[in-house]
């Protein structure tokens, strides 16, 4: 027993005596990688229970579906990320490889290249909207009343990496179409709502019916698929929901756009 304990003893001196010493670079390295186990939200809050930035991973990945709500002991974070730099520096990076993309297309000139944007979230922030206390970015249940009300107010500010985009597209020739699940009965808010934010000119404006149904995705690879046959080609295409982005003739080439705050089929 006795010599149990000195070799223990031994072992932790010597132990903490690695600790103290200096340590050559790859040890320092192999250090920092606890540290990147995320313990805290983007504003310092303690993340109980769920790690919400790997939640949000999966959210972005397509891993996690059908979800309701933000789980609520993400809300801080969720709100913390999208009022961030961090929800900024993502949405240009997006912008920037579009950007990259479409300089290097070759166009038909005929003024059938299109690209198709989705807009909340996409072209239009609803942030002021979803920052509100009865809103709480997504951790309170979705209310479909509310949420019209507020885009009647066409209030929402342009998201500035996709308004760079958009102009870009613009200067190359490539003509904007803007894809939106938003109801017919909207037309006259979303459009002065587009061009109070900067974007001057599309090719065109398609609402959701008053008669259509479906599910998100079915809606606009319905639509996508009337351009396609009208003639279009649909040369990029870029949402926040993989449901903009999914199914048949999504486009050349899709971008999508950081939205942790809710989720369409």
């Amino acid at each position: 027993m006795k010599m149990a304990i000195q070799l223990f003893f031994l072992f932790t001196v010597t132990a903490w005596a690695v600790i103290a010493a200096p340590h050559p670079p790859y040890i320092e390295q192999a250090v920092e990688i606890h540290r990147l186990r995320p313990q805290t939200g983007s504003a310092g809050h303690r993340i109980p229970q769920i790690d919400c930035l790997s939640w949000r991973l999966g959210v972005e990945t397509n891993n996690i579906r059908d979800w309701k709500m933000v789980p609520s002991d993400c809300e801080n974070y969720v709100g913390h990320y999208m009022l961030g730099e961090q929800y900024r520096d993502d949405c240009e990076i997006v912008a920037d490889a579009a950007i990259e993309y479409a300089n290097g297309l070759t166009l038909s000139g005929d003024g059938k290249d299109i690209w198709v944007f989705d807009i909340d979230e996409t072209t239009l922030s609803n942030l002021p909207y979803y920052a509100r206390s009865d809103v709480a970015f997504g951790a309170i249940a979705y209310n479909s009343t509310k949420f019209n009300e507020w885009v009647s107010e066409a209030k929402s500010p342009a998201i500035p990496a996709s308004l760079r985009l958009y102009n870009v597209l613009l200067s190359l020739g490539i003509r904007p179409v803007f894809l939106t699940g938003v109801r017919e009965v909207q037309r006259e808010a979303r459009t002065t709502n587009l061009l109070q934010a900067g974007y001057q000119n599309w090719e065109k404006l398609i609402l959701k019916g008053v008669n259509e149904s479906g599910s998100g995705a079915v809606f606009k690879s319905g639509k996508r698929t009337e351009l396609v046959n009208a003639g279009y080609r649909i040369v990029g295409n870029m949402g926040d929901q993989w449901s903009d982005l999914l199914g048949p003739d999504a486009g050349d080439r899709t971008f999508k756009v950081p939205d942790p705050m809710y989720y369409i089929g």
